[in-house]
């Protein structure tokens, strides 16, 4: 059980970076997922300093990003990592060929991207990390049934590290561990509770104040 926030998004990181690399080859799932809601983060150069750290331990790392403007602004600012950075539609297509050992990060696919991302796994045995993903969409036109396999196919993806502040409490995944809750008072955060399940907002505020 972890009761202990991160003091920083650099502490943050290296958790991320010790679990990736302390259980890679143990993950039960291929889909993972990685959420930071740090106020004013940026979230590529954050995924370009992962994938550096993993390279460093001989992981083969490919980012990638849903449209060739965010690949090229990425190569441009990590030049090293030019040939580590790729679109979607490179997977998709075969222009990039993978092997099962390769780690895809998928930078924050956002709703509009989710037709073109939900074919991801299926050009790559490998695991993928979906890092600060955001693919719900309440969009009245998509239809209940197009709403359901968009609810089971984002419900697919295992969370191996998740940071989320809300009013006055906040919400952290660290694999292995349960799902952990803590209240901010006035010397800090406290720990609260454990879940097996990601709580919704009614729980949270129900454990929170009541």
């Amino acid at each position: 059980m972890n009761q202990v926030l991160p003091a920083n998004l650099a502490e943050a990181e290296k958790l991320i970076t010790s679990i990736i690399k302390d259980n890679l080859e143990d993950f039960n799932s291929k889909r993972l997922a990685i959420n930071l809601r740090f106020e004013g983060l940026r979230i590529s150069p954050l995924a370009l300093r992962l994938a550096n750290k993993l390279l460093s331990f001989d992981i083969k790392v490919k980012l990638l990003w849903s449209d060739a403007g965010s690949v090229a602004l990425a190569k441009r600012d990590m030049p090293n990592l030019v040939n580590n950075i790729f679109s979607f539609t490179d997977i998709i297509s075969e222009k990039i060929k993978t092997s099962e050992d390769d780690l895809l990060i998928a930078v924050s696919p956002q709703p509009f991207d989710y037709e073109l991302f939900e074919l991801l796994p299926t050009k790559h045995d490998g695991k993928i990390i979906m890092l600060n993903g955001k693919l719900e969409d309440t969009a009245v036109g998509i239809g209940s049934i197009g709403r359901d396999r968009r609810r089971s196919f984002i419900g697919s993806w295992e969370y191996i590290y998740s940071l989320e502040p809300f009013n006055k409490s906040a919400l952290m995944k660290l694999y292995p561990f349960d799902w952990s809750l803590f209240r901010l008072d006035e010397d800090g955060y406290r720990y609260v509770e454990s879940f097996k399940d990601k709580p919704d907002q009614d729980l949270i505020s129900e454990t929170l104040f009541f």
